[in-house]
């Protein structure tokens, strides 16, 4: 028969053993990770006395830090730059309607696609957490989104609905994002890019103005049209001025040579011209009796 082995294991090994899982749990819960790319922000269960804000105010670095497990946790905040799309159009954004509504100067309502990039400073990233105390999406969603609502339409309320969805819609954009910059900075958003991808109005206006942009298209043509032929007109008097002084002159020119040979013309020159052609011949004068 096979003999059984018996190990006992003593009480003892198992107070070690427990000992050494413990000891193992807690070292490894003091250690936090910071992942590229993002600062941490050490948060007090039970602040200190002095500290009234409940963190501490400088951000944690990427990478292995201690912490105590029991009275403090880490947070981390991503500081890369991150893009927030609200729009109509669901595969762009969220699932949600997220299109900004603002209203032009005639209070004629628009809907808006629009996308800000941004990046958080570090340094004012715990103070980010002190005032909202929520993740960045919903920070971006909630206090972002509605910067820039306020922005559009402070910038829009001032901007005709015919410049908007045409030539002033690259100065609505630069005005909208210097606002962002200055409002978003204060809380550490550094404002990277802001753009309008879309501008919706209603269809009687994007008609009525399709209208007058054809209508203005026309004006300008016969306006060109009439220039032309204001144009080969002025064009053929200039060529007819031109002859007309050209006849002028030639005739005055031949006045005056008249004028000047007339006044030349006197007894001395006219016999000096005759002896100019005299061949010496006396002139000979025959008369009609016959012998």
């Amino acid at each position: 028969m096979q003999k059984v082995t018996t190990i006992l294991v003593k009480p003892v090994h198992i107070i070690l053993i427990i000992s050494f899982i413990l000891i193992i749990s807690l070292l490894s819960s003091c250690i936090y990770y910071i992942n590229p790319g993002h600062v941490g922000i050490l948060v007090y269960k039970i602040p200190p006395a002095d500290n009234t804000k409940g963190i501490l105010e400088t951000p944690l670095t990427p990478g292995y830090g201690l912490r105590n497990p029991l009275t403090q946790y880490v947070i981390e905040y991503p500081t890369y730059m991150q893009t927030i799309i609200l729009c109509r159009v669901s595969v762009e954004g969220t699932p949600e309607n997220e299109e900004i509504n603002v209203n032009s100067i005639e209070g004629q309502p628009v809907s808006c696609d629009i996308s800000l990039s941004f990046e958080l400073s570090p340094q004012k990233v715990p103070e980010l957490y002190v005032t909202f105390r929520q993740p960045v999406y919903n920070i971006t969603h909630g206090f972002v989104k509605q910067s820039i609502r306020q922005a559009m339409q402070e910038v829009v309320g001032k901007t005709k609905i015919e410049d908007l969805l045409g030539k002033e819609k690259a100065g609505v954009i630069i005005a909208v994002e210097k606002l962002l910059q200055e409002r978003l900075n204060e809380y550490g958003f550094i404002v990277k890019q802001f753009t309008i991808n879309e501008i919706r109005a209603s269809k009687s206006i994007t008609s009525a103005i399709e209208q007058k942009n054809a209508t203005v298209q026309e004006a300008l043509k016969a306006q060109n049209e009439l220039q032309r032929k204001k144009f080969e007109a002025d064009q053929k008097i200039a060529e007819a001025e031109g002859d007309a002084k050209a006849i002028l002159t030639r005739g005055k020119s031949q006045a005056e040579a008249n004028e000047l040979l007339s006044k030349s013309i006197n007894p001395v020159l006219i016999k000096y011209e005759a002896i100019k052609k005299w061949n010496g011949n006396l002139p000979r004068v025959s008369n009609d009796i016959d012998p």
